[in-house]
């Protein structure tokens, strides 16, 4: 069994990406380019990984976090390709196999893709196998130079002469390389070149010239090998993939009202028979039950919403898991932490956070309920506030089930409302509410007769 070696060169600055974010962590819809590559790769099922890193070193690697067999090295500086790949022989020489070397910013690949790369290269028994395509506007690629049909060299744009750079068939950068001979070859690279740097295509050259196998793999979808190195390339790849995102749902029984203004994250689920309005955003690990429906406007970022939930123009959903059965919005935001329990009710304008809203409980209007338990069937009125902090510590609202909230009322926590319990519009509960209980909380009413008469003449008499 052939062992293989992933190595993703991921150590350039991003020039033109003109931001303080390593270019690889930048994300296509919800999953960084780094992490889209690692996918793909790991399909290959690989002995180890290394990612080579450079700029933003540190900050690469936290985000990449502690795996089994994954590795980084530092190239720095940073002098072309064939210098960057050298830098993983600490990981890799004493260990035997296939190296497929891939780029962080190449995000398009699929597992198909580079499991037809192995399978040729082991095929040809070759040394080198490079992934070329055809592509209409090759500006920036190296070119693929061939002689009779065989590969003899890969010219990059700025060393091309005008008659190499009509060629349309590139090097895609990504390579499968048999690792015996792969480090000593890449020492053998100049740097006679406009940059100055090692180029790793140069090893083509050297390949043949020590009569060892050189091959290439066309890839059939050009897309596939598209690098992102600009903000308008990031945009132009994201929309590619929402696309398919949305092609998928939508083979998959969901209906997208107008897929070009529906924004799905890779990562999301979504049941059948779930209608989508435009302008909808689904972010991250969200997962949409089944005959849903969520209306224009509103966002979903790590959630879980159950089945036969409408989710109305404008909610924000955070973190959050909601019910089967239930209603949320318009203008609704549910913060980390909320649990929205089945036939739930959640209306205009209402903010939940830290807080578990019992099965068929509502909160219809204007309300905020911070660090709260509403129990099952209560009722909290417009203008309902928990008020869960004291200015250094939070502290927790409980309202038993079947109770009733009235509107404009301030439950300052910590404060239990019993079951079936009343409390009267616009009362300051500071403390609890017995079971079957009223709670008033409020200042006696006095009505002063007159007094807007008196309050006339004594206005008229000071002119």
């Amino acid at each position: 069994m052939n062992s293989i070696h992933i190595v993703i060169l991921a150590a350039g600055k991003g020039t033109r990406m003109r931001s303080a974010r390593p270019k690889v962590l930048h994300p296509i819809c919800g999953v960084a380019l780094i992490d889209r590559v690692l996918e793909a790769a790991s399909a290959l099922g690989p002995e180890t990984t290394t990612v080579v890193v450079g700029h933003e070193a540190a900050r690469v690697r936290h985000h990449l976090g502690e795996k089994p067999q994954l590795f980084t090295v530092v190239q720095e500086p940073q002098l072309g390709t064939g210098h960057a790949l050298l830098q993983a022989e600490p990981v890799l020489k004493d260990r035997s196999g296939t190296v497929v070397l891939l780029s962080g910013d190449v995000p398009l690949l699929t597992p198909a893709t580079l499991q037809a790369l192995v399978q040729a290269h082991h095929q040809a028994g070759a040394a080198a196998t490079v992934v070329t395509a055809t592509v209409p506007r090759p500006f920036g690629y190296g070119r693929v130079i061939r002689k009779e049909g065989e590969i003899v060299r890969i010219v990059e744009e700025r060393d091309a002469s005008p008659a190499e750079r009509e060629i349309r068939e590139i090097n895609s950068g990504i390579y499968a390389f048999d690792l015996a001979p792969l480090f000593e070859a890449l020492r053998g690279i100049g740097a006679a070149n406009a940059q100055g740097e090692y180029y790793l295509p140069d090893l083509v050259g050297i390949y043949r010239r020590q009569g060892r196998i050189v091959t290439t793999w066309h890839v059939p979808n050009a897309n596939e090998i598209r690098g992102i190195n600009s903000r308008s390339e990031l945009a132009e790849v994201s929309e590619m993939v929402r696309q398919g995102k949305n092609e998928e749902l939508m083979a998959a029984g969901v209906t997208l009202v107008d897929p070009a203004t529906t924004y799905v994250d890779s990562g999301v689920e979504v049941g059948p028979d779930t209608v989508i309005h435009p302008g909808v955003y689904l972010e991250g690990s969200t997962h949409i039950g089944s005959a849903c429906e969520i209306h224009s406007g509103t966002r979903v970022v790590n959630s879980t919403v159950g089945d036969r939930v409408t989710l109305l123009n404008h909610s924000v959903v955070t973190d959050s898991t909601i019910g089967a059965g239930c209603s949320v919005g318009p203008f609704a935001h549910l913060r980390p932490g909320t649990v929205i329990g089945a036939e739930a009710r959640v209306g205009n304008f209402v903010e939940l956070k830290n807080t578990a809203l019992g099965d068929g409980a509502k909160a219809n209007h204007l309300a905020y309920l911070g660090d709260a338990t509403i129990g099952e069937r209560s009722n909290i009125g417009a203008g309902t506030i928990t008020c869960n902090y004291d200015g250094a510590r939070k502290h927790r609202t409980v309202v038993g089930k079947g109770a009733f909230v009235g509107s404009n009322s301030t439950l300052v926590a910590p404060v239990t409302i019993g079951d079936n319990a009343y409390v009267a519009a616009g009362s300051a509960v500071t403390q609890d509410v017995p079971a079957d209980a009223l709670g008033i909380g409020r200042a006696r009413q006095e009505n002063k007769a007159g007094w807007v008469t008196r309050r006339k003449e004594e206005v008229n008499s000071e002119k």
